[in-house]
């Protein structure tokens, strides 16, 4: 069971994060404002999520200094609020399954923002530079494919729909198409950002549970207060018994369920385990996409497939780059490794798919 169980609930996040995307993505098409169901996302996984954080870690947590709180309101306020109502305007405006895409590039542009603070190394005069280069490549390729190219699509084989009222990507003009990329793109690149920092306010304030609760408490606030800006059509905050509420409660109790799982997934099987199992999001968001009856175009699953690779070639040079260091006896690997699976970690607990 031992085994098993890393595998079974890596492959239930990612299938987490395909029905996200594909509901989030009806939603928006039948009306739901994404500012608003941002915020009631963050609402309800704070609800949940407090009186958890408090009862297992009010015992070992630290003291909750000021230093400390405007540091995780500011990690909050980037990394998570306005990210992710970047990231869902973004979602109006491409196909679910581009998005999943581009959430490839999170775990590749964590390590590229790592080099710049050189909590990573990049030799290029070594074959683990090279593959790692060639995977920042391939990510850049796949991204400016999945923007100017969208290509035919792919029919579904489901005639009768789950929902009705959902609408074609190609009803999207191709400056939409291009803004939803580049949106969903900068999203991935403020996620990378919080990902990287985020190892050093875990070794502030080590309570993990009681951290990224207080970052979604805070985001709550957040969001509201942006929602209120950028909504002004109050009766879009109604909640009507329709699938933009079934989005809102499913989004927010699984951000919930997913800050405990991945944690645990990182403490059992380690940062790269989970990042390799990345692309599983982008497969199971085309198949619930077919199923909910939407077509696929093939300029999405092109980038995809070039995005994937590169994530996979950086984690290959990484794996290249420890094996060489082991080989040669390098009493700093441990620590590396340590560093790796800090900024990683906390990449795992995002809200953006």
């Amino acid at each position: 069971m031992g085994t098993v169980a890393p595998y079974a609930v890596s492959f239930f996040l990612r299938l987490i994060y395909g029905v996200t995307n594909t509901l989030t993505k009806i939603a928006f098409s039948q009306g739901t404002s994404a500012c608003v169901l941002v915020f009631y996302r963050f609402l309800i996984a704070s609800v949940l999520l407090l009186p958890l954080a408090v009862a297992f870690e009010r015992k070992t947590a630290p003291p909750l200094s000021f230093k400390v709180s405007l540091k995780l309101f500011v990690h909050a306020l980037y990394g998570m609020s306005a990210s992710t109502i970047i990231s869902y305007i973004g979602l109006n405006y491409i196909s679910a399954t581009s998005a999943s895409a581009v959430i490839n590039l999170v775990p590749v542009l964590t390590f590229f923002l790592a080099v710049l603070f050189r909590m990573e190394s990049l030799n290029l005069k070594r074959s683990h530079g090279v593959v790692k280069v060639s995977g920042l490549v391939l990510c850049s390729v796949g991204v400016t494919v999945l923007a100017l190219y969208q290509g035919p699509e792919l029919k579904s084989f489901i005639h009768h729909r789950l929902f009705h009222y959902t609408s074609h990507v190609g009803t999207n003009s191709a400056r939409k198409w291009i803004l939803g990329v580049i949106l969903q793109s900068f999203a991935a690149a403020m996620w990378a950002l919080w990902a990287v920092l985020q190892g050093h306010l875990f070794g502030e304030y080590p309570s993990k549970l009681l951290n990224t609760t207080l970052q979604i408490v805070f985001a709550t606030v957040q969001s509201f207060l942006m929602a209120l800006l950028i909504e002004r059509d109050f009766s879009r905050w109604k909640l009507s018994l329709d699938v933009g509420l079934v989005a809102i409660i499913y989004c927010g109790i699984t951000l919930a369920v997913l800050c405990y799982l991945q944690v645990w997934l990182v403490d059992m099987r380690g940062p790269v385990f989970l990042s390799m199992t990345v692309p599983l999001t982008l497969v199971f968001t085309i198949i619930l996409t077919i199923l909910v009856g939407e077509a696929v175009t093939l300029g999405s699953v092109i980038s995809g497939a070039l995005l994937v690779g590169g994530l996979y070639n950086v984690l290959w040079g990484k794996r290249i780059e420890q094996v060489a260091m082991c080989a040669q006896g390098d009493d700093d690997i441990n620590a590396a490794l340590d560093l790796e699976e800090q900024g990683t970690a906390a990449s795992v607990l995002k809200t953006q798919d």
